[in-house]
């Protein structure tokens, strides 16, 4: 994998860069989840982000809470889940749950 492919490289060139990023992390996952345990996100402070925690409606709410947490530099834990015929509402669409830890990164 390539720094380019590689959310945690990314991170750092960004850091180096000077840009202020966040590192969100899915750290739990029940059901059938989009992404396993493990995976990440980058987020900038002005939106741009690399990798993935889940897709659809729950990446651009994590990367919403990811600017947040920039700006209070508190870390958040977030959860989403849904019910089955609720899913493709809101994007997570394999009806699971999953719990996704937003710090900032100093």
């Amino acid at each position: 994998m390539t720094e380019l492919n590689d959310p945690l490289g990314v991170a750092e060139t960004w850091r180096k860069a000077g840009r202020p990023v966040a590192l969100a992390t899915v750290v739990e996952t029940w059901g059938s989840a989009p992404r396993p345990a493990g995976s990440h996100l980058v987020i900038d402070g002005e939106g741009n982000f690399e990798g993935s925690v889940s897709g659809g409606c729950v990446e651009g709410a994590v990367v919403g809470e990811a600017i947040e947490v920039l700006e209070t530099g508190e870390p958040r834990m977030l959860e989403f889940g849904v019910a089955d015929e609720t899913a493709w509402e809101v994007g997570l669409s394999c009806g699971g749950t999953i719990r996704v830890y937003v710090e900032p990164l100093k």
